[in-house]
């Protein structure tokens, strides 16, 4: 029997690139999603990471539907002081999960916002693990102490390695 190969390794002459961690990467990701967002309100863009670093799911804050018209369109629908027709980013992810079946236990989201209580809740709910962000855009304390309580890891990561869009609140 023949031992020789069919192939050959060639190492490349170019120098060795630095490549994006996996949270520059996921990041990255989320502030390109938030640029979907349609409230211009808060531009937040989200990704649901499992444990192999495979996305599963990609959100943004825009309207609930396919029919309902987006804030870009018609304005604010608000109650409070709060724009009440936006569905937020994380709870998109989580929709779009229940929806096609795909299981959250142990994954782990990236979004460009820190959560807010609802979207805390939902996100312990569905089994998340750990939360990465960026800017700490209203950070309730309540959202934080249930974090800690259910041993979710919040992370905030360093500003520059990715850039928000701009917002107009």
């Amino acid at each position: 029997m023949d031992n020789k190969k069919s192939y050959e390794i060639v190492k490349s002459t170019k120098s060795k690139r630095i490549r994006q961690s996996w949270n520059e990467y996921f990041m990255n990701i989320a502030t390109v999603l938030a640029e979907r967002s349609s409230c211009d309100r808060a531009y937040v863009g989200a990704v649901i990471v499992n444990r192999d670093n495979r996305i599963i799911a990609t959100g943004y804050n825009g309207s609930v539907g396919s029919k309902t018209p987006q804030c870009d369109d018609i304005g604010h629908v608000m109650r409070d002081g709060h724009c009440i027709a936006t569905l937020h980013a994380e709870i998109n992810c989580i929709a779009y999960c229940a929806r096609e079946g795909i299981p959250l236990k142990d994954s782990k989201i990236y979004v460009t916002h820190f959560p807010c209580l609802n979207c805390t809740k939902a996100l312990i709910q569905s089994g998340i693990t750990s939360i990465y962000y960026l800017d700490d855009y209203r950070m309730d304390d309540y959202a934080v102490e249930l974090m800690k309580l259910n041993g979710i890891e919040a992370v905030k990561l360093p500003t520059g390695i990715a850039t928000i869009p701009e917002q107009g609140l």
